[in-house]
């Protein structure tokens, strides 16, 4: 899950554009700095479902039934960082 979460975080535009993230059941709820750094392809690429929701800074992405894990695994990360 470790590198399915670093795929998400690089195409979030790095720990650095992260102000929070949760997982809940499919998707993962975050608030960026900057939501013009979201890389929609990488997204696609690391697994994401349709495309991103984004509402001012507050972005939705659709990842299946595993959002939880790695919300939690980002959430990890950004911990070490």
């Amino acid at each position: 899950m470790q590198v399915k979460a670093q795929a998400y975080l690089e195409a979030l535009g790095g720990p650095a554009n992260i102000k929070d993230i949760e997982g809940c059941i499919t998707r993962l709820r975050m608030t960026l700095i900057d939501p013009s750094k979201i890389d929609v392809r990488k997204l696609q690429a690391a697994g994401m479902v349709g495309r991103p929701m984004i509402i001012g800074k507050g972005v939705q992405v659709v990842v299946g039934t595993y959002a939880e894990l790695i919300g939690a695994e980002i959430n990890k990360i950004l911990k070490q960082k």
